[in-house]
């Protein structure tokens, strides 16, 4: 059987000796687990796992099957297990655990019971029309506020723990990601501009290494509805160029997402790198998924752990800190 590789540019051949169909670079493996190179590489030595192959020019080269057991392994230590007592650990067993750990999701008060499986099933199904119809039609019923609330927050958690079980490929996730990215930003389309004037405004954005965006369109259908300016520069922006475009687009605050695809120490480095180019008086506002947000204080930087929580923040800056606003030096002198 054929061999291949997948680096930067996609799957190319691989003429590597016999074994897996797929395999993939440390940096392609590093992508899609959210697993440093430094940590493979330790494990690798300290726990036998995960076991690379050779490329064609003697780099290391995952096969698929390893690459699906770090993901699951990657959403345990996110949940607080320990890599000592995982990594060792057969598949099958790491994704009982999985299993047994993962949390039910929240029943959605959007559409009433069944709501989430019949979701779920539209997704499993393939049928992108009905999803994207019926995402819509939940829409127009509820109103946006408890759309993003009631449905798209609970059915996020669903559609994750439907993965982390095995119950849910990747595209399948994707197909809904999508969907609800499309139906979000026709209704942030659909709402009167906020007043500039109206404060806070906010710039919306990931780090580096960070690709989903579906917290940010969520976030930003709150803020829209809080009448607060957006600025969305999309995702992975470089710390730099948050930076600029915070002075660029004179903003209150700066709103980063994450889902925990990250490791850690990226997250932590990466806010103290973003909130050193900041003025003191522009906020620095994250949240999502992340377990390091809540469990590691970084100054300066605010967790916001749920949009009902950001709507509240947003009320709180207006009562207490809406003020004019100063560039900083360094951003000044360039």
């Amino acid at each position: 059987m054929s061999r291949f590789v997948q680096d930067n540019k996609g799957i190319v051949p691989n003429a590597a000796p016999t074994g897996a169909a797929i395999v993939l670079s440390i940096a392609a493996v590093e992508r899609e687990t959210g697993l440093s190179k430094d940590t493979l590489r330790v494990w690798e030595r300290r726990y036998g796992f995960p076991l690379p192959q050779r490329d064609a020019v003697g780099e290391r080269a995952y096969p698929i099957e390893q690459v699906d057991k770090l993901r699951v392994v990657k959403r345990l230590l996110d949940g607080g297990h320990r890599p000592g007592r995982v990594v060792p650990m057969p598949v099958q067993e790491l994704q009982a655990l999985a299993g047994a750990a993962a949390p039910q999701p929240p029943k959605a008060a959007a559409g009433g019971p069944g709501v989430i499986q019949s979701f779920l099933e539209l997704i499993r199904g393939h049928n992108v029309a009905a999803l994207k119809r019926e995402l819509g039609q939940a829409l127009s019923r509820t109103g946006a506020d408890r759309f993003v609330n009631e449905l798209v927050a609970p059915l996020n958690v669903a559609v994750g723990d439907a993965w982390l079980r095995g119950h849910m490929e990747v595209f399948e996730e994707h197909l809904y990601t999508e969907a609800v990215q499309v139906v979000l930003r026709q209704a942030i389309a659909g709402m009167p501009e906020p007043a500039r004037g109206g404060g806070p405004c906010v710039l919306l954005s990931t780090l580096p290494g960070e690709p989903h965006g579906l917290g940010l369109l969520m976030a930003e259908t709150t803020l829209t509805l809080e009448g607060c300016p957006c600025v969305s520069l999309g995702v992975q922006t470089p710390v730099w160029d948050m930076a600029r475009a915070a002075q660029a687009q004179r903003v209150d605050v700066v709103a980063l997402g994450f889902t925990g695809c990250m490791n850690p120490n990226q997250v932590v480095l990466g806010l103290q790198a973003l909130r050193a180019q900041l003025p003191p008086t522009v906020a620095v506002w994250a949240g999502g998924a992340a377990p390091v947000l809540y469990r590691r204080r970084v100054e300066g930087v605010e967790p916001i752990p749920s949009m009902k929580a950001l709507a509240a923040r947003v009320q709180l800056w207006r009562a207490t800190e809406a003020r004019p606003r100063a560039l900083s030096p360094a951003l000044t002198a360039s």
